[in-house]
């Protein structure tokens, strides 16, 4: 029987920025690194949805990055992820997203101060100083002021020229504001994270991931007080959770254990660790598959195929024909499918990427070519319409998109398709979700933790396909 409520200690600290590329992320990289330099275990979280700087903080921080979002989680779901992994943890860091009060409204609904509020986290601010002195203390104050229960604690100057420079904008946010500089970050000529049209790159594009954030974490010990930092993490008061609904939620499957395949390789990897987590506490073994190196399907009884890049490696994709044509079998035999915005292009007919056409899998008669402009991009909200394998019409999930891939040509008859749009643009505006047999596909991305159902949805159609298989063999 689990107490109405749980209550641990649990050191934990918010990086943020005043916008996007402030540079938030190179300093929750560095702190990170820091802390494991000095012999302490990080629970690496980032706010907002995401999928390639987690992938960052995690090689950074060895340890899964989860995901923390109030408009995909409920308030009890993100403590309990708190509580789970950072209170067995040294220390928690948490990436922000964005502007400290940038949400989805004037408000900041959902914004990173919001999340730092409702988990009492203080707050670390990074601030980008180019071309600026007392300027930046007006900002920080205008931060302290904003919304005075923001627990503000700490500010890091980053993109500083010069010895003077860094000491004007000290003095003057000391003065002004009452909040203390941590420290102050040289510009660095030589580096930058290169990007592309998703944000960065991911490591696995990298040479050498490693060396990358070993140079970062010294550029930090060097620049930052990090045992302030630790200090400051160690004053969040201890951290409450009711688990009740969240355990009943979270009960391990007793059916016999099934096999579902997962597409991870350099173009599918946008993949949240609660939605594989899911998947195996519904007794599921998870089978990592290759779409550019496999010949074909192994034995599984279902198949997830996350998001990802398949336009950058549409030609190795396209090549793989034998692979192709064997996933568009086993789709057509039966296999029940769960495809997320990458895993929609690749099971469509081609996608244009600069200037060269690449065949796909040809499960949805759809043309694709990917655009400099995101065609989709923030929170979602669907609501089933049409009766489908998955779950139930009615039901309604919150999720998010973001991509550039612009539908060109489409014979798939959209009547079909099973999600109403609430909110975001999903597939044409109205509608999402394409449908075939026993596949579902969307642009729109879904986190288990706050919606698990098409996830429980893919298992119980693999147990019924295993169940299926089984009773159908010769003397069964």
């Amino acid at each position: 029987m689990y107490e109405e409520a749980q209550e641990k200690s649990c050191p934990r600290v918010v990086i943020c920025g005043l916008r996007g590329g402030s540079g938030k992320t190179i300093a929750t990289l560095g702190l990170t690194g820091a802390l494991r330099q000095r012999g302490l275990s990080v629970a690496p979280f980032k706010k907002g949805p995401d999928y390639i700087d987690p992938q960052w903080i995690s090689l950074a921080a060895n340890s899964p990055c989860r995901n923390l979002d109030l408009f995909l989680m409920s308030q009890d779901e993100i403590r309990h992820s708190i509580l789970q992994y950072g209170s067995v943890s040294d220390i928690a860091v948490i990436e922000g997203n964005r502007g400290l009060y940038d949400g989805m409204d004037e408000e900041g609904t959902y914004s990173t101060a919001e999340l730092a509020i409702q988990i009492e986290a203080p707050v670390i601010l990074v601030v980008d100083c180019t071309k600026a002195t007392r300027t930046i203390a007006a900002l920080v104050l205008g931060c302290k002021l904003l919304n005075p229960k923001t627990p503000l604690r700490g500010v890091i100057l980053n993109q500083v020229a010069s010895e003077r420079q860094e000491s004007v904008i000290r003095r003057a946010v000391e003065q002004d504001t009452g909040i203390p500089v941590l420290g102050s970050i040289r510009k660095k000529r030589n580096f930058s994270f290169p990007e592309r049209h998703l944000g960065l790159y991911p490591p696995s594009e990298q040479g050498s991931p490693q060396g990358i954030l070993q140079q970062i974490t010294e550029w930090f010990e060097d620049s930052v007080d990090v045992e302030a930092i630790i200090n400051i993490a160690q004053s969040a008061p201890q951290i409450k959770c009711d688990e009740r609904h969240i355990e009943a939620k979270k009960k391990r499957n007793d059916k016999e254990q099934i096999r579902i395949g997962l597409i991870r390789d350099e173009a599918f990897h946008f993949y949240y660790p609660e939605n594989i987590e899911i998947l195996e506490k519904g007794n599921a073994e998870i089978v990592e598959i290759n779409s550019m190196k496999d010949k074909c399907l192994p034995e599984i009884d279902g198949l997830y195929i996350g998001g990802g890049f398949p336009e950058v490696y549409g030609n190795q994709l396209s090549e793989n024909r034998v692979f192709r044509q064997n996933l568009y079998d086993e789709i057509n035999s039966g296999l029940p499918v769960l495809a997320e915005c990458g895993g929609l292009i690749y099971l469509s007919k081609a996608v244009v990427y600069q200037g060269c056409t690449y065949d796909m899998a040809g499960v949805f008669p759809v043309t694709y070519n990917i655009s400099t402009k995101p065609q989709g991009h923030g929170y979602t909200i669907v609501r089933v319409d049409q009766e489908n394998p998955f779950c139930s019409v009615g039901t309604l999930m919150s999720g998010h998109e973001f991509r550039y891939s612009q539908v060109t040509e489409n014979e798939y008859d959209m009547a079909d398709a099973v999600f109403e749009m609430k909110r975001g643009y999903g597939f044409d505006g109205t509608k999402d979700g394409l449908i075939f047999k026993n596949c579902v596909a969307s642009f729109c991305h879904h986190h288990a933790a706050g919606n698990p159902e098409l996830l429980m949805g893919l298992l119980r159609l693999a147990q019924e396909r295993k169940l299926n298989l089984i009773e159908s063999k010769p003397g069964s």
